[in-house]
């Protein structure tokens, strides 16, 4: 197997972890347009073309976009996306790995399953993060930025796969790092808001 194969899986799981459907509705849209000549070897990526595909693709990534704009509803819906993207960006990235061998196919599964739920949890933390603020603007700045994140990733993952394969790798590290540092620090946080309390002086009890 070549690297071309392997950057698009990578790319698509990647894209899958900031938005399965997303990920799912640009791919087929571009195939369904000839935006997208898919490489020999990848005519199981044909499917998502199909309108059925398409179209539930979409309905679902309009529901996502709109509800990713709204905090609580965001928050809501990265934490029962916790179970869904990994799975889901796995079988769709695997999609560009052609036929392989059982052994390969699961060990396949699981990388990619893993590269999708590293993205999508510093997503996931990182939208925590910023739907604490007050304030409608950064939330709906970042959502769209992960929607432009989608899309370009997604076209490197099938139009230069040898791109896709480090821009992943390292996406993929950057994840890691990112979901980390922000755990930290909410554990800190949190560690300090505990502390606080526990410093706090207790009221003296009238004896009267």
């Amino acid at each position: 197997m070549t690297a071309a194969p392997i950057g698009a899986a990578l790319g698509l799981a990647v894209a899958s972890g900031l938005s399965l459907y997303g990920a799912v509705f640009v791919s087929g849209l571009a195939i369904r347009l000839g935006w997208i000549h898919l490489a020999p070897g990848w005519s199981a990526l044909s499917v998502l073309a199909d309108p059925v595909v398409l179209g539930v693709a979409g309905v679902l990534f309009a529901v996502e976009f709109l509800a990713d704009k709204i905090p609580v509803i965001d928050s809501l819906w990265d934490a029962v996306h916790t179970f869904i993207r990994p799975i889901g960006g796995a079988l769709l990235a695997s999609r560009a790995l052609g036929e392989l061998s059982p052994v390969a196919e699961v060990l396949a599964l699981l990388l990619l399953g893993g590269a999708t739920l590293a993205t999508h949890a510093a997503k996931a933390t990182t939208r925590l993060a910023v739907n604490t603020s007050p304030e409608p603007v950064s939330n709906v700045l970042v959502s769209l930025t992960e929607n432009g994140l989608v899309a370009g990733v997604v076209w490197l993952a099938l139009a230069h796969p040898l791109v896709a394969l480090g821009v992943g790798l390292a996406v993929v590290i950057i994840s890691v790092t990112l979901t980390v540092w922000l755990a930290r620090r909410a554990i800190s946080a949190l560690r300090g808001m505990a502390r606080g309390r526990a410093d706090r002086p207790r009221p003296v009890a009238d004896g009267r």
